[in-house]
């Protein structure tokens, strides 16, 4: 069973999202979590990938409707009950790759 946690700043970040981009973000992770369930290989459509020049994060991609994508940046944390530990970095749009 996946695990996660949340850093402050993702916390931040998601509590300036609309209530609507919010809903959007849940229902990316409910995929995103099923895929960690069966295995850890993310349907392509979560356009999952790593963030260059910072190691050992990555970005999940989700579009929020009108404008630009959502992106959420997160990191593989110590595995806990058998099962990924993520930790949720930050969360908004293009520009939190500047500082992911």
């Amino acid at each position: 069973m996946p695990t996660y946690e949340a850093l402050p700043r993702f916390t931040t970040d998601l509590n300036r999202l609309t209530p609507e981009q919010r809903r959007r973000f849940r229902r990316a992770v409910a995929a995103f979590v099923e895929d960690l369930r069966t295995g850890g290989r993310f349907r392509a459509g979560l356009r999952v990938k790593r963030v260059q020049q910072a190691s050992g994060i990555y970005e999940l991609t989700w579009s929020m409707g009108t404008g630009p994508a959502g992106r959420a940046t997160w990191s593989y944390g110590p595995e806990q009950n058998r099962g990924a530990h993520i930790i949720w970095r930050r969360i908004g749009t293009h520009h939190i790759l500047t500082s992911p």
